[in-house]
């Protein structure tokens, strides 16, 4: 965002970063231009204040004011769930959560691939990215799985489109979450950096994990033989139907990754990605994996003396120093509270949560992970916007496409506004955007939320206890197909119920919020922006 800055207009302010405020969600929302750089555009820069300075007329400085002071505004960046499957009512796991992106989403179902011997990937950053980098190519995989990811288009940077995880063939699940580095790792980061970013590892392990433990080392070793782009600290939530990993890249260009197993008596919640303690033999601990520097490199800083005898704590060494903040504890302590009765709808209870889901929330998604399934009836639960106010739908790996509404759409992609439409996209255009129209019944909703929210979500989780009771029928006929060797036959079954019960939800939300709007209007009125977009006056 460009403007010129006059002595008249410019004003100074020390942001507490205790707003957690992203650069590009900043400069959106309030057009201010940055005199020091935030950390990442998905972090929550939470060590240090940023100053910067306002090149806005002075009628904009109420708004700055108003962020600044107002309750609990922030952005935070992702939010991962691991629910172990001791914990559960019928013994599976659960992975789940949403990404933040002030950016297009959109679903899709990646087939499974063969790529000529020699095919390479383009990963990375480039010099457009918060922390600048160079582009490098990596090798692909002869064989790349069929999964099921959301996809967005806010690309700073990297290489898109961008993903979170998903769920692969193998019943791998995957989420991204973010995991502040301390500020020394951050300002360490060579310029340009290279390696692979956070995206990138997501998905070659979407395509090539056959476990979560394998996704983990398929990640790592090419963290260690690559090199790591960050934006900042990042984590993955990696799991199966048996176990989950958490897994941290930490800023600096120096390597440093760590991961931990998950097990079956465990809830970790992510938001942001955090590990403690470690083993001093960590290498050789089947519960944990990392860079072979990791704790060499901090007692060669002097993070970490080995002979006072205080245990390796990541998080205190590399991380923010906070571990579990307020909110992740609140919801593991509500999770835990269910040990053993733990099902689907409460865990999509837990990423709906109206203390966690904002508007900042591109999607939802729980993936539902169960030993002794066929293999095309892995199933991931995803909503198409925000799930405070979208239906979670039903999407089987045997599904083979999602209706055109549910695809990407030029509304919010990056780089969309400054071009005319493209002809070939004048079909898809067409289509009523979902992403777009749950957006829509999110901000009628947050408008007067005491009174709509209580009967949306009513509306919503009416609709998901038909679906999961209509589950185990729509299963059991895929898979008599299946066991009669009629695969497309259950494939086409799969699909039909998929779109079906999307745009049947899609229909929900506009119905929401057609009669949300009436009643709004009727009873409120549409509250306007006090300040509206003008031409730039200058004083005589």
């Amino acid at each position: 965002m460009q403007s010129n800055e006059s002595a008249d207009s410019g004003a100074d302010f020390n942001i507490s970063s205790s707003l957690a405020l992203t650069k590009e969600s900043f400069r959106q929302r309030i057009g201010l231009r940055m005199t020091a750089p935030i950390s990442s555009r998905k972090e929550n820069s939470t060590t240090a204040a940023f100053r910067c300075r306002c090149v806005r007329s002075l009628p904009w400085l109420t708004i700055v004011a108003a962020i600044v002071f107002s309750k609990a505004w922030s952005v935070h960046a992702s939010y991962g769930i691991y629910v172990g499957k001791h914990l559960t009512a019928d013994g599976s796991v659960f992975l789940a959560g949403y990404g933040d992106e002030p950016s297009s989403h959109w679903l899709d179902i990646v087939p499974r691939r063969e790529h000529p011997e020699g095919t390479m990937i383009i990963a990375g950053a480039d010099r457009e990215a918060d922390y600048p980098g160079e582009l490098i190519r990596v090798p692909q995989a002869r064989v790349t799985y069929r999964y099921i990811t959301m996809n967005y288009s806010s690309f700073a940077g990297l290489p898109k489109p961008l993903t979170n995880g998903g769920l692969n063939e193998h019943h791998v699940a995957g989420r991204d979450i973010w995991s502040p580095s301390r500020d020394e790792l951050r300002r360490m980061t060579p310029k340009p950096q290279r390696g692979l970013n956070y995206s990138d590892l997501s998905r070659i392990a979407m395509e090539r994990a056959r476990t979560a433990r394998e996704a983990v080392q398929i990640i790592g070793q090419l963290m260690d033989q690559y090199g790591y782009a960050t934006y900042g600290g990042n984590s993955h939530l990696f799991a199966d139907a048996n176990e989950g990993w958490i897994a941290i890249n930490f800023a600096g260009g120096k390597g440093l990754w760590v991961a931990q197993r998950l097990g079956p008596d465990e809830v970790r919640v992510s938001r942001p990605g955090y590990i403690g303690e470690i083993p001093a033999d960590y290498p050789n601990n089947p519960n944990f994996m990392g860079s072979t520097n990791l704790v060499a490199f901090a007692i060669e800083q002097g993070w970490h003396h080995p002979d006072a005898g205080v245990p390796f704590n990541i998080n205190r060494i590399y991380g923010d120093g906070q571990m579990r903040h307020p909110i992740v504890s609140m919801i593991e302590t509500r999770l835990r509270a269910k040990a053993g009765k733990i099902a689907l709808k409460d865990v999509i209870a837990a990423v709906r949560d109206p203390e966690v889901t904002r508007d900042s929330a591109g999607y939802g998604q729980v993936a539902h992970l169960r030993n002794r399934v066929h293999s095309e009836l892995g199933v991931l639960w995803v909503a198409a916007a925000s799930s405070l106010t979208a239906p979670f739908i039903p999407y089987w790996l045997g599904v083979t496409d999602v209706p055109p509404e549910f695809k990407w759409h030029r509304y919010l992609t990056d780089g969309e506004s400054d071009r005319f439409m493209n002809q070939e996209l004048r079909g898809l255009e067409s289509t009523r955007y979902a992403f777009q129209e749950f957006k829509r019944l999110f901000y009628l909703v947050k408008e007067h939320e005491k009174r709509f929210l209580p009967e949306v979500t009513e509306a919503l989780e009416a609709f998901e206890s038909r679906l999961i009771e209509r589950q185990p029928a729509v299963e059991e006929t895929a898979l008599i197909l299946f066991k009669a060797d009629k695969p497309d036959l259950a494939r086409q079954h799969l699909t039909y119920h998929g779109q079906t019960e999307a745009m049947n939800g899609l229909r929900l939300g506009q119905a929401l919020a057609n009669s949300i709007e009436a009643r709004t209007k009727v009873g409120h009125g549409i509250r306007q922006p006090a300040i509206q977009p003008q031409p730039k006056l200058v004083d005589p």
